[in-house]
Protein backbone atom coordinates (compact mmCIF):
# COMPACT_ATOMS: atom_id res chain seq x y z
CA UNK A 1 0.00 0.00 0.00
CA UNK A 2 1.25 3.53 -1.11
CA UNK A 3 1.50 5.86 1.62
CA UNK A 4 1.85 9.46 2.58
CA UNK A 5 1.65 12.37 5.11
CA UNK A 6 -0.30 15.52 4.64
CA UNK A 7 0.72 18.56 6.68
CA UNK A 8 -1.56 21.31 7.40
CA UNK A 9 -2.28 23.83 9.38
CA UNK A 10 -5.46 23.94 11.84
CA UNK A 11 -8.19 21.57 10.87
CA UNK A 12 -8.44 19.51 7.84
CA UNK A 13 -11.92 20.83 7.58
CA UNK A 14 -12.03 24.18 7.67
CA UNK A 15 -14.34 25.51 4.80
CA UNK A 16 -11.78 27.35 2.68
CA UNK A 17 -10.37 26.00 -1.15
CA UNK A 18 -7.37 24.81 -0.08
CA UNK A 19 -8.60 23.32 2.66
CA UNK A 20 -11.67 21.57 0.28
CA UNK A 21 -8.97 20.90 -2.27
CA UNK A 22 -6.45 19.33 0.55
CA UNK A 23 -10.18 16.79 1.54
CA UNK A 24 -10.54 16.06 -1.88
CA UNK A 25 -6.86 14.67 -1.91
CA UNK A 26 -7.42 12.48 1.18
CA UNK A 27 -10.64 11.22 0.10
CA UNK A 28 -9.52 10.19 -2.96
CA UNK A 29 -6.39 8.50 -2.98
CA UNK A 30 -7.73 6.58 0.56
CA UNK A 31 -10.52 5.63 -1.93
CA UNK A 32 -7.62 4.55 -4.01
CA UNK A 33 -5.89 2.25 -1.45
CA UNK A 34 -3.50 4.49 0.01
CA UNK A 35 -2.49 4.94 3.55
CA UNK A 36 -2.94 8.85 3.68
CA UNK A 37 -1.74 9.74 7.73
CA UNK A 38 -3.06 14.24 8.68
CA UNK A 39 -1.25 15.99 10.60
CA UNK A 40 -2.14 18.87 11.67
CA UNK A 41 -0.41 21.66 12.96
CA UNK A 42 -1.92 24.14 15.80
CA UNK A 43 -0.60 27.93 15.34
CA UNK A 44 -1.41 30.72 13.49
CA UNK A 45 -0.23 30.30 10.28
CA UNK A 46 1.74 31.78 8.06
CA UNK A 47 2.43 33.82 11.61
CA UNK A 48 3.25 30.76 13.99
CA UNK A 49 4.43 31.93 17.08
CA UNK A 50 7.63 30.05 19.03
CA UNK A 51 5.04 27.68 20.21
CA UNK A 52 3.92 26.56 17.49
CA UNK A 53 6.61 26.34 15.75
CA UNK A 54 8.60 24.02 18.70
CA UNK A 55 5.20 21.78 18.44
CA UNK A 56 5.91 21.69 14.25
CA UNK A 57 9.54 20.20 15.08
CA UNK A 58 8.27 17.61 17.20
CA UNK A 59 5.55 16.66 15.46
CA UNK A 60 7.72 16.35 11.83
CA UNK A 61 10.53 15.15 14.27
CA UNK A 62 8.22 11.84 15.38
CA UNK A 63 8.03 10.91 10.95
CA UNK A 64 9.31 7.85 9.65
CA UNK A 65 12.33 8.49 8.09
CA UNK A 66 11.36 8.55 4.03
CA UNK A 67 8.00 9.50 4.65
CA UNK A 68 6.54 11.39 1.77
CA UNK A 69 4.83 14.91 2.82
CA UNK A 70 2.31 16.34 1.02
CA UNK A 71 2.99 19.79 2.59
CA UNK A 72 0.06 22.64 2.81
CA UNK A 73 2.11 25.86 1.58
CA UNK A 74 0.02 28.02 4.55
CA UNK A 75 2.45 26.27 6.79
CA UNK A 76 5.43 24.73 5.08
CA UNK A 77 6.08 28.42 3.17
CA UNK A 78 6.21 29.96 6.92
CA UNK A 79 9.28 27.00 8.52
CA UNK A 80 11.76 27.16 5.83
CA UNK A 81 14.19 26.01 8.99
CA UNK A 82 12.25 22.82 9.60
CA UNK A 83 11.66 22.43 5.66
CA UNK A 84 15.67 22.66 5.65
CA UNK A 85 16.45 20.19 8.60
CA UNK A 86 14.14 17.31 7.24
CA UNK A 87 15.04 18.24 3.76
CA UNK A 88 17.30 14.63 3.15
CA UNK A 89 15.41 12.61 5.76
CA UNK A 90 11.98 13.34 4.23
CA UNK A 91 10.21 13.89 0.61
CA UNK A 92 8.97 16.82 0.92
CA UNK A 93 6.22 17.75 -1.84
CA UNK A 94 5.05 21.38 -0.80
CA UNK A 95 1.33 22.42 -2.36
CA UNK A 96 0.97 26.16 -2.91
CA UNK A 97 -2.73 27.28 -3.22
CA UNK A 98 -1.58 31.04 -3.40
CA UNK A 99 1.68 32.59 -2.53
CA UNK A 100 1.89 34.16 0.57
CA UNK A 101 3.00 37.39 0.14
CA UNK A 102 0.84 37.83 -2.21
CA UNK A 103 -1.86 37.90 -0.05
CA UNK A 104 -3.63 41.41 -0.42
CA UNK A 105 -3.20 44.04 2.57
CA UNK A 106 0.02 42.92 3.63
CA UNK A 107 2.45 45.21 5.05
CA UNK A 108 5.36 45.88 2.33
CA UNK A 109 7.81 44.85 5.45
CA UNK A 110 5.56 41.37 6.08
CA UNK A 111 5.12 40.76 1.84
CA UNK A 112 9.18 40.73 2.30
CA UNK A 113 9.21 38.32 4.67
CA UNK A 114 6.58 36.35 3.52
CA UNK A 115 8.70 35.81 0.22
CA UNK A 116 12.15 35.22 1.85
CA UNK A 117 10.57 32.63 3.80
CA UNK A 118 8.31 30.67 1.16
CA UNK A 119 10.92 31.01 -1.12
CA UNK A 120 13.84 29.19 1.49
CA UNK A 121 11.01 26.63 2.17
CA UNK A 122 10.28 25.63 -1.39
CA UNK A 123 14.13 25.21 -2.18
CA UNK A 124 13.80 21.92 0.25
CA UNK A 125 10.95 20.84 -1.45
CA UNK A 126 11.24 18.02 -3.97
CA UNK A 127 8.55 18.36 -6.31
CA UNK A 128 5.98 21.38 -6.14
CA UNK A 129 2.46 21.01 -6.65
CA UNK A 130 0.31 24.97 -7.94
CA UNK A 131 -3.54 24.17 -8.85
CA UNK A 132 -3.07 26.74 -11.74
CA UNK A 133 -0.67 27.57 -14.67
CA UNK A 134 -1.30 31.58 -13.45
CA UNK A 135 0.78 29.83 -10.01
CA UNK A 136 3.13 28.13 -11.83
CA UNK A 137 4.05 30.98 -13.68
CA UNK A 138 4.67 33.31 -10.42
CA UNK A 139 6.85 30.56 -8.99
CA UNK A 140 8.93 30.13 -11.91
CA UNK A 141 9.71 33.54 -12.87
CA UNK A 142 13.44 35.42 -12.36
CA UNK A 143 13.76 38.21 -10.75
CA UNK A 144 11.19 40.72 -8.26
CA UNK A 145 8.57 38.68 -10.40
CA UNK A 146 8.56 35.86 -9.32
CA UNK A 147 10.50 32.91 -7.00
CA UNK A 148 12.57 31.50 -8.99
CA UNK A 149 11.84 27.92 -8.78
CA UNK A 150 13.01 25.83 -11.43
CA UNK A 151 10.11 25.20 -13.81
CA UNK A 152 10.86 21.23 -14.34
CA UNK A 153 9.94 21.45 -10.40
CA UNK A 154 6.26 22.60 -10.48
CA UNK A 155 3.69 20.69 -11.58
CA UNK A 156 -0.22 21.92 -11.82
CA UNK A 157 -2.97 19.82 -10.38
CA UNK A 158 -5.87 21.72 -11.14
CA UNK A 159 -8.89 21.56 -8.64
CA UNK A 160 -11.31 19.11 -9.48
CA UNK A 161 -15.41 19.76 -9.38
CA UNK A 162 -18.13 17.76 -8.55
CA UNK A 163 -21.75 17.22 -10.25
CA UNK A 164 -24.49 19.00 -9.46
CA UNK A 165 -27.49 20.31 -10.35
CA UNK A 166 -28.17 23.40 -12.58
CA UNK A 167 -29.24 26.52 -10.15
CA UNK A 168 -33.52 27.52 -10.50
CA UNK A 169 -32.67 30.94 -9.34
CA UNK A 170 -35.26 33.12 -8.57
CA UNK A 171 -36.10 35.69 -11.33
CA UNK A 172 -38.50 32.73 -12.21
CA UNK A 173 -40.01 33.09 -9.21
CA UNK A 174 -40.13 36.48 -7.56
CA UNK A 175 -38.28 38.25 -10.26
CA UNK A 176 -36.22 39.72 -7.90
CA UNK A 177 -32.78 38.52 -9.00
CA UNK A 178 -30.31 36.72 -6.20
CA UNK A 179 -26.73 37.54 -5.93
CA UNK A 180 -24.35 35.08 -4.55
CA UNK A 181 -20.85 35.72 -3.11
CA UNK A 182 -18.87 32.86 -1.49
CA UNK A 183 -15.87 33.35 0.57
CA UNK A 184 -14.55 34.00 3.44
CA UNK A 185 -15.17 37.85 4.35
CA UNK A 186 -11.49 39.31 3.90
CA UNK A 187 -10.22 42.23 2.25
CA UNK A 188 -8.61 40.07 -0.97
CA UNK A 189 -12.50 38.69 -1.32
CA UNK A 190 -13.54 41.87 -2.37
CA UNK A 191 -16.74 42.29 -0.29
CA UNK A 192 -16.44 45.83 0.72
CA UNK A 193 -16.15 46.77 -2.90
CA UNK A 194 -19.13 44.84 -3.97
CA UNK A 195 -21.55 46.25 -1.19
CA UNK A 196 -20.11 49.93 -2.72
CA UNK A 197 -20.91 48.63 -5.91
CA UNK A 198 -24.19 47.93 -5.19
CA UNK A 199 -25.34 50.76 -3.23
CA UNK A 200 -25.22 52.92 -6.54
CA UNK A 201 -27.53 50.20 -8.04
CA UNK A 202 -30.45 50.84 -5.19
CA UNK A 203 -32.79 51.48 -7.87
CA UNK A 204 -32.71 48.39 -9.26
CA UNK A 205 -34.24 44.59 -7.90
CA UNK A 206 -32.07 42.80 -6.39
CA UNK A 207 -30.62 40.80 -3.77
CA UNK A 208 -27.45 39.66 -2.26
CA UNK A 209 -26.41 36.63 0.21
CA UNK A 210 -22.53 36.44 1.25
CA UNK A 211 -21.45 32.86 2.24
CA UNK A 212 -18.08 32.54 4.43
CA UNK A 213 -16.63 33.11 7.72
CA UNK A 214 -17.23 36.35 9.32
CA UNK A 215 -14.94 35.87 12.37
CA UNK A 216 -11.49 34.98 10.32
CA UNK A 217 -11.29 39.05 9.27
CA UNK A 218 -13.11 40.58 11.97
CA UNK A 219 -11.34 43.97 10.85
CA UNK A 220 -13.04 43.40 7.36
CA UNK A 221 -16.32 42.38 8.89
CA UNK A 222 -16.61 45.11 10.51
CA UNK A 223 -16.36 47.44 7.73
CA UNK A 224 -18.48 45.26 5.36
CA UNK A 225 -21.11 45.75 8.36
CA UNK A 226 -20.80 49.32 8.71
CA UNK A 227 -21.01 50.51 4.93
CA UNK A 228 -24.59 47.82 4.87
CA UNK A 229 -25.46 49.89 7.76
CA UNK A 230 -24.59 52.96 5.65
CA UNK A 231 -26.34 52.62 2.99
CA UNK A 232 -29.28 51.33 4.47
CA UNK A 233 -28.71 47.87 2.79
CA UNK A 234 -29.42 45.57 5.79
CA UNK A 235 -32.85 44.52 4.23
CA UNK A 236 -31.30 43.79 0.62
CA UNK A 237 -27.44 42.43 1.78
CA UNK A 238 -27.30 39.19 4.01
CA UNK A 239 -24.21 38.12 5.80
CA UNK A 240 -25.06 34.19 6.09
CA UNK A 241 -21.63 33.25 8.05
CA UNK A 242 -20.16 29.63 7.51
CA UNK A 243 -23.04 27.77 5.85
CA UNK A 244 -23.19 23.53 5.86
CA UNK A 245 -23.04 21.45 3.02
CA UNK A 246 -27.15 21.35 2.23
CA UNK A 247 -27.59 25.08 3.19
CA UNK A 248 -25.04 26.24 0.85
CA UNK A 249 -26.49 24.11 -2.16
CA UNK A 250 -29.49 25.41 -1.48
CA UNK A 251 -28.28 28.99 -1.81
CA UNK A 252 -26.33 28.27 -5.18
CA UNK A 253 -29.75 26.86 -6.48
CA UNK A 254 -31.93 29.71 -5.53
CA UNK A 255 -29.20 32.43 -7.37
CA UNK A 256 -28.96 33.78 -10.52
CA UNK A 257 -25.40 35.48 -10.85
CA UNK A 258 -22.32 34.55 -8.84
CA UNK A 259 -19.99 37.47 -7.95
CA UNK A 260 -16.77 37.32 -6.18
CA UNK A 261 -14.87 40.67 -7.16
CA UNK A 262 -11.85 39.45 -5.28
CA UNK A 263 -8.38 41.10 -5.62
CA UNK A 264 -6.21 37.64 -6.17
CA UNK A 265 -7.08 34.03 -6.88
CA UNK A 266 -4.70 31.46 -7.22
CA UNK A 267 -7.38 29.74 -8.52
CA UNK A 268 -10.83 30.69 -7.68
CA UNK A 269 -12.48 27.01 -7.05
CA UNK A 270 -15.44 28.80 -5.76
CA UNK A 271 -16.13 29.89 -9.17
CA UNK A 272 -15.63 26.60 -10.66
CA UNK A 273 -18.65 25.19 -8.22
CA UNK A 274 -20.78 28.28 -9.62
CA UNK A 275 -20.45 27.09 -13.23
CA UNK A 276 -20.96 23.43 -12.05
CA UNK A 277 -24.57 24.77 -11.54
CA UNK A 278 -24.81 26.60 -14.39
CA UNK A 279 -24.08 30.40 -13.18
CA UNK A 280 -22.51 33.14 -14.73
CA UNK A 281 -19.88 34.77 -13.26
CA UNK A 282 -18.64 38.44 -12.17
CA UNK A 283 -14.98 37.94 -11.27
CA UNK A 284 -12.14 39.87 -11.48
CA UNK A 285 -8.93 39.98 -13.42
CA UNK A 286 -6.76 39.48 -10.59
CA UNK A 287 -4.29 36.09 -10.24
CA UNK A 288 -5.89 33.07 -12.36
CA UNK A 289 -9.34 33.86 -12.47
CA UNK A 290 -9.44 34.82 -16.35
CA UNK A 291 -7.86 31.10 -16.26
CA UNK A 292 -10.57 29.89 -14.30
CA UNK A 293 -13.79 31.20 -15.74
CA UNK A 294 -14.54 30.93 -19.61
CA UNK A 295 -14.60 34.14 -20.90
CA UNK A 296 -17.95 33.18 -22.51
CA UNK A 297 -19.42 32.73 -19.02
CA UNK A 298 -17.94 36.10 -17.08
CA UNK A 299 -18.44 39.44 -16.54
CA UNK A 300 -14.70 40.44 -15.90
CA UNK A 301 -13.17 44.02 -14.21
CA UNK A 302 -10.17 45.25 -12.79
CA UNK A 303 -9.36 44.25 -9.36
CA UNK A 304 -10.43 47.29 -6.74
CA UNK A 305 -12.45 49.20 -9.66
CA UNK A 306 -15.16 49.56 -7.64
CA UNK A 307 -16.90 51.77 -10.76
CA UNK A 308 -16.39 49.03 -12.98
CA UNK A 309 -18.22 46.67 -10.71
CA UNK A 310 -21.01 48.32 -10.62
CA UNK A 311 -21.46 48.57 -14.25
CA UNK A 312 -20.54 44.80 -14.98
CA UNK A 313 -23.26 44.58 -12.39
CA UNK A 314 -25.82 47.24 -13.92
CA UNK A 315 -25.65 45.83 -17.31
CA UNK A 316 -26.64 42.04 -16.35
CA UNK A 317 -29.58 43.43 -13.85
CA UNK A 318 -30.84 45.78 -16.59
CA UNK A 319 -30.22 43.58 -20.03
CA UNK A 320 -32.28 40.25 -20.58
CA UNK A 321 -30.01 39.35 -23.42
CA UNK A 322 -26.59 39.57 -21.45
CA UNK A 323 -28.36 37.51 -18.92
CA UNK A 324 -29.75 35.39 -21.53
CA UNK A 325 -25.91 34.99 -23.09
CA UNK A 326 -24.05 34.38 -20.28
CA UNK A 327 -25.97 31.85 -18.74
CA UNK A 328 -25.40 29.89 -21.80
CA UNK A 329 -21.97 30.31 -21.94
CA UNK A 330 -21.91 29.13 -18.03
CA UNK A 331 -23.87 25.83 -18.70
CA UNK A 332 -21.52 25.18 -21.81
CA UNK A 333 -18.39 25.77 -19.74
CA UNK A 334 -20.35 23.25 -17.09
CA UNK A 335 -20.04 20.79 -19.33
CA UNK A 336 -15.78 20.89 -19.58
CA UNK A 337 -15.18 21.76 -16.01
CA UNK A 338 -12.39 19.06 -14.89
CA UNK A 339 -13.02 16.43 -12.23
CA UNK A 340 -11.41 15.31 -9.11
CA UNK A 341 -11.22 11.96 -9.96
CA UNK A 342 -8.26 13.24 -12.26
CA UNK A 343 -7.06 15.56 -10.27
CA UNK A 344 -6.31 12.43 -7.41
CA UNK A 345 -5.33 10.01 -10.48
CA UNK A 346 -2.52 12.94 -11.10
CA UNK A 347 -1.57 13.35 -7.72
CA UNK A 348 -1.03 9.76 -7.26
CA UNK A 349 1.57 9.22 -10.09
CA UNK A 350 3.41 12.39 -8.76
CA UNK A 351 3.70 11.07 -5.03
CA UNK A 352 4.79 7.72 -6.63
CA UNK A 353 7.11 9.74 -8.69
CA UNK A 354 8.82 11.41 -5.69
CA UNK A 355 9.08 7.97 -3.96
CA UNK A 356 6.46 6.82 -1.81
CA UNK A 357 7.48 4.72 1.36
CA UNK A 358 5.12 1.26 1.09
Amino acid sequence: MPGCTLLLPGDLDTPTGGYRYDRAMVRGLRAAGWRVDVLSLPGNYPWPTAAAEHEAQRAVAALPEGECVLADGLAFGALPGLAAEHAQRLRWVALVHHPLALETGLLPEHQAVLRDSETRALSHARHIVVTSPTTARTLTAAGRQGWGVTPGRVTVIEPGVDPAPVATGSLAHRGVPRLLCVGSLSVRKGQAELVEALAGLRELPWELVCAGSTTRDTETTRAVCAAIEQYGLSDRVQLAGVVEDQALEALYASADLFVLPSWYEGYGMVYTEALARGLPVVCTSGGASPETVPEAARLMVPPGDVRALRDALRGWLTTPRLRAKLAAGARQARERLPRWERAVEHMARLLLEVGVRP
